[in-house]
């Protein structure tokens, strides 16, 4: 067996891209080592990256493809051998073939009879392979940004391409990456190590070499060397007692990119900022700064943080990194404290005013006219609930919330860190004295920001956040811009995944349908594709967030694509019940009904859609499959109507010895108009009267 390394250097990569493209690598090699035939046995891959590099290592690699006995189709017979003797067109192929013309054969297909050749094709060696495929591998890596470095050449990629290590055993393979030739040496840290090479012997020598140059390519081995950094110089803050940093495991990962030789270090800041909001503290040290805040026993902000370096110091050195970083957050925070100073001598509710100034967007308006349009969305939402009964909010609160959720937009707070915005406008209506349900509505109107994030925890903040995103998507579809392709400039899947995480999640008693309604008002003329691009929303919510099959999510939709809720329960109920082979037989049996009647549509037959009568079926399975369906018909619509999935399920399944028996005995598309036009009808009332749960067609079967 032999082992494989493929190193690719490059200037500093994106924090954000790296994981992605790394894992991209392993899975491209992968992918070509299965296609060229060139495992001996068990492979192991394992990929690595840092900021510099992406790299590669594979175990278990043969020396050689294996040779295959191919048999090659030609000409046709009659074509190849004209009279019984070898014309032109067998000297052709068997030129081709590499074989006498002795060596060719008649082999029969369907098609006909046709000249072929059996040709034993030599296994190319594993190194040739590589040399001829990883370069265009490489090269073919996604990013979302690429950039030409080389003047008048075609690649692209994300950074420029400083070096190339490639290694099968302990032998150079002979390739070429943007203009870079192979070879056996790589680069250390840029200032521990230097720009001396570092030489890889072998790939199995390929981490242990790069730990001699201060460079830690493993990323599971990087990620906990941070970890473990954190928790001891955590651990040495004496001044808080009990001190912890506070876990952010988002910040632990762009670290993790942002590092070959992480170390650790701790700073400190004025007590007084600590009167600031914690949000504010922590969105300057770690958005601005990339450092952990730390906490006390009690879970509050401790006058401290810690920051992950890319280097190794000396004490001396750890005491200029520290006050360079002290300096610098000093900075941010003195900022801080003036903007939300100066802030508060306007009230949220005077600037309300000056978002008539504050483009929303160019060809509908500004932030003034979204305002109002979302406290019209909201008004239709409460009536709606009213008439429902559903009266547990404070309208009040949330009329006040749907004024003020923008106003934030024109403090200087919000300007300097945007990642703030209604975070600082709830804390302002908080601050202000105005009420606390409306200013926790505000704090929360933009969660969730994605499918991992829980929903607001208040009512009002439900609502408020319906009713912002669904004007915002219904406004965007009038104008033209629906997301197109993986485009999406506005963000308005992001939007409808919120949208359908809140219905799915809260206890509002509100569909899609309802949603859409609210804001499809006459000024925004949202667009007939709107409820289309929810129903895909719902749809990757079902598959991808909650773990559905995708024909499971399918038959689900297909009965009722509305209620989020309801379609959750039913996609339960569907996945407990398809274990049962007497569900699998309906579900294939309801299948062929769907093709039956959709084939009859296409001879012209009309198909009565009304319940078919005894006296118009013939035989005793017609009957009893008629008695049986409306039994179970009954039954399922009363435990539908108590939720009662799963026992529907059972009880639709139950109806499987009466459609075998149908379909065992009973020719649907009989001669005589009369019989066919009942037995059409017959199967139409089975398959309409028990898919109102799921559309039990789309059912995959083994």
């Amino acid at each position: 067996m032999a082992e494989f390394l493929l190193e690719i250097g490059l200037e500093e990569i994106p924090a954000r891209m790296i994981t992605g493209a790394e894992a991209e690598l392993g899975r491209r090699i992968g992918e070509l080592i299965a296609r060229e035939r060139l495992a001996d046995g068990d492979v192991k891959i394992v990929a690595y990256s840092t900021p510099r590099r992406l790299a590669v290592r594979v175990e278990g690699l043969a020396q050689a493809q294996p040779d295959v006995q191919e048999v090659l189709t030609g000409p046709s017979w009659k074509i190849a051998f004209p009279n019984g003797e070898p014309g032109p067109a067998a000297q052709a192929f068997a030129k081709k073939a590499g074989v006498d013309l002795s060596a060719l054969e008649k082999t029969s297909n369907a098609k006909g009879e046709y000249v072929s050749a059996s040709v034993l094709r030599k296994g190319r060696a594993t190194a040739e392979v590589l040399a001829a495929e990883l370069p265009k591998e490489v090269l073919s890596i996604y990013w979302a940004k690429n950039m030409y470095w080389r003047a008048g050449k075609p690649e692209r990629f994300v950074r420029p391409v400083r070096w190339v290590v490639a290694l099968l055993d302990s032998e150079i393979l002979p390739i070429e990456i943007a203009g870079i030739k192979a070879g056996n040496q790589s680069r250390g840290h840029r200032i521990l190590h230097g720009s001396s090479p570092i030489v890889i012997e072998t790939p199995g020598a390929y981490l242990d070499a790069l730990r001699g140059g201060f460079v830690e390519a493993d990323v599971a081995v990087r990620r906990n060397t941070i970890r473990k950094a954190l928790d001891r110089v955590t651990r040495s803050i004496t001044a808080t007692p009990g001190a912890r940093w506070r876990e952010d495991e988002a910040l632990v990962e762009t670290v993790v990119q942002l590092t070959e030789w992480p170390t650790v270090l701790y700073g400190s800041f004025e007590a007084e900022y600590l009167a600031l909001p914690e949000e504010v503290l922590v969105t300057v040290m770690r958005d601005h700064q990339k450092y952990f805040a730390v906490e006390d026993a009690a879970g509050k902000l401790a006058p401290h943080f810690l920051t992950v370096l890319n280097t190794q110091v000396d004490e001396a050195g750890e005491a200029i990194i520290r006050h360079g970083n002290e300096r610098v957050l000093r900075s941010r925070f003195k900022d801080a404290q003036f903007f939300w100073e100066t802030d508060q001598k306007v009230s949220l509710t005077d600037r309300v005013a000056m978002l008539n100034a504050v483009t929303f967007q160019k060809d509908l308006g500004s932030y003034g006219w979204k305002t109002q349009r979302n406290l019209e969305v909201i008004a239709k939402l409460h009536e709606l609930l009213q008439v429902r009964g559903f009266t547990a909010y404070d309208y009040a609160a949330l009329e006040i919330a749907g004024k003020l959720a923008k106003a934030d937009l024109t403090a200087e707070l919000v300007k300097e860190f945007t990642e703030l915005q209604g975070i600082i406008g709830g804390l302002y209506a908080k601050a202000q004295g105005l009420s606390e349900t409306a200013a926790a509505a505000i704090y929360s109107q933009y969660v969730p920001e994605s499918t991992d994030d829980v929903i607001p925890e208040t009512v009002e903040g439900q609502l408020l956040g319906l009713a912002d995103r669904v004007h915002t998507i219904t406004a965007m579809f009038s104008i033209g811009n629906a997301p197109t392709g993986s485009r999406d400039p506005f963000a308005l899947r992001r939007a409808a995944n919120a949208i359908v995480k809140i219905l799915a999640e809260s206890a509002l008693p509100l569909r899609i349908s309802d949603v859409i309604a609210a804001a499809d008002s006459q000024d925004s003329r949202a667009s007939a594709g709107v409820h289309e691009f929810f129903v895909e929303r719902l749809n990757f919510y079902l598959s991808d967030v909650r773990g559905f099959a995708y024909d499971v999510v399918n038959a689900t939709l297909a009965a009722d694509a509305d209620d989020v809720r309801d379609a959750i329960a039913r996609a339960e109920a569907l996945t407990a019940a398809r274990g049962s082979e007497d569900f699998l037989a309906i579900s294939a049996a309801f299948k062929r009904i769907k093709n039956i009647l959709r084939q009859a549509a296409e001879k012209g037959e009309v198909v009565s859609t009304t319940r078919p009568t005894d006296g118009l079926l013939s035989s005793p399975e017609e009957k009893a499959l008629l008695a049986q369906a409306s039994k179970i018909a009954a039954d399922v619509t009363e435990l539908r109507q108590k939720k009662n999935y799963l026992a529907a399920l059972e009880a639709i399944a139950s109806l499987r010895p009466a459609v075998d028996a149908f379909f065992d005995k009973v020719m649907v598309m009989a001669s005589e108009a009369e019989v066919r036009a009942a037995r059409l009808a017959l199967i139409r009332f089975v398959l309409e009267g028990l898919s109102g749960i799921a559309d039990f067609s789309e059912i995959v079967i083994a």
